[in-house]
């Protein structure tokens, strides 16, 4: 029997399916070479068929189904930046798994952007010669450990955990929070506090060193499927696990400014996933003898998710251009992140009072989706501070104290 179908099944619904032909407003994908639009094809067929209802009792449970990563490595979506892909087959490739999962879109986003990317532009030869081959099939799991306790959005100037320089072995002490893979992860991209210089640095750490502990949060009503965890660390490392790179802050700014992007193709992906489920639902359902989708307000509720949708693809497609031309500033990358995932809540919404009662159930998966975006709309930088980052490269003035 096929992994995919060992241990998860689609739960019973009276609205599980998507139209035969879900619309593409704007048909992003007739800008991509024939290869690479078979490829999209293949992910998009695959995430639908054994992704997007799958998912849904996984999400209820808060369980991550792993052998539903295999196949996702056998796409190629463990090396999605790497090789001569172009940045929009990589966006489109982002939101085809967001319209199923927006959880499993994040598992590769993070793991593609924070971890292989990270290793490969950060790390010794010998870190990315031990880690990236299992890392890019996805038969190895990264955690990318930055994200603290008490230090979130302050992180930069607040990172309290420390590594402390001895001889040949570095001595890493403090606490994570929020991290993705946290608990199943075999390596984690750990950033500490250089005693003796204050800079911030990364560290490839196995997850099987002693000292290091990860608990799984639970009773998360977003990103369900994603396992994230507190992390406490008590550890000592060899000096070889040093990112050569990774000496300062700094070294993480690129890949942050990566991901904010990301983030607005999974806020395009769910809304796609809504605007397919609602416009479903109202031609299938009916209500007074005449299908809901007869009634005004229900269209004008559709004319507005098309609407917000259509907003959003216009500007990932864009900011691709600007990604492909070395182009990609804090201040695009934060303001599409904020507006799309505002604008991906607001369709939730939504679509939530086209699908009525049945809008709070899972199995009709609107409710899932919504839980979702608003975990997307507060993680990589919260909807506040990337609109003041975006505010203060627009004025240059900090407003953040």
């Amino acid at each position: 029997m096929h992994p995919l179908h060992a241990t998860t099944s689609a739960p019973e619904s009276t609205n599980t399916s998507v139209l035969e032909e879900p619309l593409e407003l704007l048909e992003l994908a007739r800008h991509l070479g024939p290869e690479e639009r078979e490829r999209l094809r293949q992910i998009e067929a695959h995430a639908q068929a054994h992704i997007r209802h799958q998912s849904i009792e996984p999400w209820n449970q808060e369980t991550l189904p792993l052998h539903m990563l295999q196949p996702l490595g056998e796409l190629g979506l463990g090396e999605l930046f790497t090789g001569d892909s172009s940045q929009l087959f990589q966006g489109l490739a982002h939101a085809a798994l967001a319209r199923a999962d927006v959880s499993f879109s994040a598992i590769i986003g993070i793991h593609n952007e924070l971890i292989v990317g990270t290793i490969e532009s950060l790390g010794s030869t010998e870190q990315r010669q031990r880690w990236l081959p299992g890392l890019k099939r996805l038969t190895t799991l990264g955690a990318f450990c930055l994200t603290e306790p008490e230090h979130g959005s302050d992180i930069a100037g607040g990172l309290a955990t420390s590594a402390t320089l001895e001889g040949d072995q570095w001595h890493i002490r403090g606490s994570k929070r929020w991290i993705g893979l946290g608990t199943v992860a075999e390596v984690a991209v750990i950033w500490a506090r250089d005693t003796a210089d204050g800079q911030i640095k990364g560290f490839l750490v196995p997850t099987d060193t002693p000292g290091y502990h990860a608990q799984k949060i639970t009773h998360k009503t977003g990103l369900r499927i994603m396992q994230n965890a507190e992390v406490e660390l008590d550890l000592s490392v060899p000096a070889s696990a040093l990112m050569p790179k990774a000496t300062s802050f700094a070294a993480t700014s690129e890949g942050l400014r990566g991901s904010r992007a990301w983030v607005g193709w999974q806020a395009v992906g769910a809304q796609q996933a809504l605007l397919d489920l609602a416009r479903s639902y109202a031609l299938n359902r009916e209500q007074f003898g005449q299908p809901l989708a007869a009634f005004q307000l229900v269209q004008t509720a559709l004319a507005t998710m098309a609407g917000n949708l259509a907003v959003s693809t216009a500007l990932m497609g864009e900011l691709t251009r600007l990604q492909e031309e070395g182009r990609l500033t804090m201040l695009r990358a934060s303001l599409a992140k904020a507006t799309l995932t505002r604008l991906a809540r607001e369709s939730a919404a939504t679509a939530r009072d086209v699908l009525g009662g049945n809008g709070i159930l899972s199995t009709h998966e609107v409710a899932k989706i919504a839980g979702d975006i608003d975990a997307i709309y507060t993680y990589e930088g919260s909807y506040g501070i990337n609109m003041l980052i975006a505010g203060r490269a627009l004025t240059g003035v900090s407003a953040f104290v």
